[in-house]
């Protein structure tokens, strides 16, 4: 990556800055925890059976815990590491609970935990080849973010993507008992395949339609399949929320009541009803017909 200072016309490239300490990454993540990851962070150097996790944090969107590990070099397998300590938290819930508990102010149940969502993110300023790829499944809860420091106090920071040809665990691990497999049977890293598994072909196509719709509103807008409903985000804030029902689709807009200038009254308050997706509004769309006008509401909870 090339980053450029613009001095009046001419670019002078900036020269990155390598980190001396891992805890020198791990200060400025934790510092800046909620703009970068949108998690909230729990605990600090966290020890837990002899075992020091790095930073505990928590997922309000899925509802789940997320262990954060940095590193300096590229001498260590993301994969033993991330699996041994996943293996932890699935063995050892309550503790995981506790500390949230004392740390965060409302208070958490186990139930209130959706324990197949937790996963780990290692945090470094690069990742070789095979770290990229023995970490590229699509059912195993590891992701690996680059970071990255330059002159003038700029901060890149890169989440690395599983590509979508990603294969699954499953089709090659074979012993049922193995750590990983543990794993991969107590977690679950959702898709938009299976979200539109058993689905019309016309409602696969309205889905598709409007996805690239939304993702046409802005730069650097994605999604992020969950349990039940795929969420739109922009810069890792969820601003709208779709679930694939049989014949429909059905979105809702991240904004609070009285937020949303809907002129035609297309979307309905569900701010006092329990519901799945994020925000007070809710749309049902089956056709293109209004797709447009559900662009212009959705668009203005991007930058809320």
């Amino acid at each position: 990556m090339l980053l450029f200072k613009d001095t009046k016309g001419s670019l002078a490239e900036l020269n990155e800055k390598p980190f001396k300490l891992e805890k020198e990454i791990q200060t400025l993540f934790e510092k800046n925890i909620e703009a970068i990851t949108r998690l909230y962070l729990v605990k600090s150097e966290f020890t837990i059976k002899s075992n020091r996790i790095d930073t505990l944090a928590f997922d309000a969107d899925s509802q789940s815990f997320v262990i954060i590990e940095y590193k300096r070099s590229q001498n260590y397998s993301v994969v033993d590491q991330g699996v041994s300590y996943l293996n932890l938290m699935l063995e050892y819930k309550a503790e995981f609970i506790v500390e949230y508990n004392e740390t965060r102010p409302k208070a958490l149940k186990r139930s209130d935990v959706d324990w197949t969502q937790s996963k780990i993110i290692f945090v470094s300023p690069s990742f070789n080849d095979f770290q990229r790829q023995s970490s590229n499944f699509k059912d195993l809860a590891i992701e690996l973010w680059e970071i990255k420091q330059f002159e003038n106090d700029v901060v890149v920071i890169n989440p690395i993507k599983k590509s979508k040809s990603a294969p699954s665990l499953k089709q090659i691990q074979k012993d049922d008992s193995s750590d990983i497999s543990k794993v991969i049977q107590q977690t679950k890293v959702y898709t938009e395949e299976e979200h539109l598994q058993g689905k019309p072909d016309e409602t696969a196509e309205l889905y598709e339609t409007f996805k690239n719709a939304v993702l046409n509103l802005g730069s650097d807008l994605d999604i992020k399949p969950k349990k039940q409903e795929i969420g739109f985000t922009a810069k890792g804030k969820i601003f709208a929320d779709v679930c694939i029902l049989k014949n429909s689709l059905k979105f809702w807009i991240n904004l609070k009541r009285g937020q949303l200038d809907d002129p035609k009254k297309l979307a309905r308050d569900v701010s006092s009803i329990g519901h799945w997706g994020n925000g007070d509004y809710e749309i049902i769309v089956s056709d293109t017909a209004n797709l447009e006008y559900v662009m212009s509401l959705i668009k203005q909870a991007i930058n809320k």
